[in-house]
């Protein structure tokens, strides 16, 4: 059975011209030093360019993220979470290395574009390569033919999935709001944050930090490569975040509800049974990550499922396979 489709109706929730917005959620952080670029390559999952190019990238943790010295601006999520902040897990890792960090989120904010007109000139038809475990790698050009996140200062295409346009970091000096933008990724399918990517707990291929480009399996020794090596030549992917559709429990409709509610992060989402039918019980349960207008993100592996909001009431959750994921053949 093929994987499930994007919702017609959930095409009419986001405007379709090209759109703006800041990330108020995005802070800033400058690495330079003589070791800059030696420091990086430790701790993050992809190989550090040697030109000064834009790029995505992960930081883990060990269990499985012109002054003549290089330096980097790594953009970040900075809501508040119960781990340690990024500044503090990179300070982790100075030790006596050349390297000074220091907050630069004063000097910038950072926003994000899409629906241009001019992605389609770089945003082509992907190729991928599947593991048997089941992560799944984007196949990009060959640096020397083509940076695939872009070359231009302080602006990187966000090729975390289809669509999703560009990110800028421009210099502080009629925009839309964050959630805007929270709805345009959360259709996209791109997880992003402490709500989505659990501190500590979430694994990357459950992240879909794979199939966005953030790891490189081929790249030897940083932080968090052993398990996630490991996983990717012998395990199996079991769990995915995808997008899904929340509707009241009585609905039938396949439309999107004027959803108000609120719903805390981590709900359990359990399989629904249906009276009468045959076959296995579905197995294990999902998590209810970020929803915005009744659309959401979910790490879930069955098909079908509901889940209860602090206040009794349940709803159902509807996932879809977004349309740039691949399907192995």
């Amino acid at each position: 059975m093929p994987p499930p489709k994007l919702p017609p109706a959930v095409r009419n929730i986001l405007p379709t011209g090209p759109s703006i917005a800041r990330l108020s959620s995005r802070s800033v952080l400058s690495v330079s030093g003589s070791q800059a670029p030696e420091f990086l390559h430790g701790i993050l999952a992809s190989a550090i360019p040697t030109s000064t190019r834009p790029f995505f990238s992960a930081f883990l943790n060990a269990q499985g993220p012109s002054n003549g010295r290089p330096a980097y601006l790594l953009e970040y999520d900075s809501h508040p979470s119960e781990g340690p902040s990024f500044h503090d897990l990179l300070k982790r890792y100075v030790l006596r290395a050349k390297v000074k960090i220091r907050d630069a989120s004063q000097e910038y904010d950072s926003w994000a574009a899409w629906n241009s007109t001019q992605d389609t000139e770089w945003e082509t038809r992907r190729n991928w390569h599947f593991a048997e475990s089941g992560a799944i790698e984007p196949v990009w050009p060959k640096a020397s033919e083509e940076w695939p996140w872009g070359s231009q200062e302080h602006i990187i295409r966000d090729r975390r999935a289809v669509g999703m346009g560009h990110r800028l970091l421009v210099r502080k000096g009629d925009q839309l709001p964050q959630d805007a933008y929270d709805l345009h990724r959360i259709l996209h399918g791109v997880p992003e944050g402490h709500l989505d990517i659990v501190p500590n707990v979430a694994f990357p291929m459950d992240s879909n930090l794979d199939v966005m480009g953030a790891v490189d399996f081929r790249k030897g020794c940083y932080v968090g490569q052993e398990l996630t090596v490991r996983t990717y030549h012998k395990g199996v992917i079991r769990k995915r975040t995808m997008p899904v559709l929340i509707q009241s429990h009585e609905s039938r409709s396949s439309e999107p509800e004027d959803v108000h509610e609120t719903f805390a992060s981590d709900l359990d989402i359990r399989p629904s049974i249906t009276s009468g039918g045959s076959g296995p019980r579905p197995r294990g349960s999902g998590k209810l990550l970020s929803t915005s207008h009744g659309i959401g993100l979910a790490l879930l592996r069955a098909e079908h499922l509901n889940f209860t909001s602090e206040n009794g009431t349940s709803w159902s959750v509807i996932p879809w396979w977004p349309e740039w994921w691949p399907q192995r053949q």
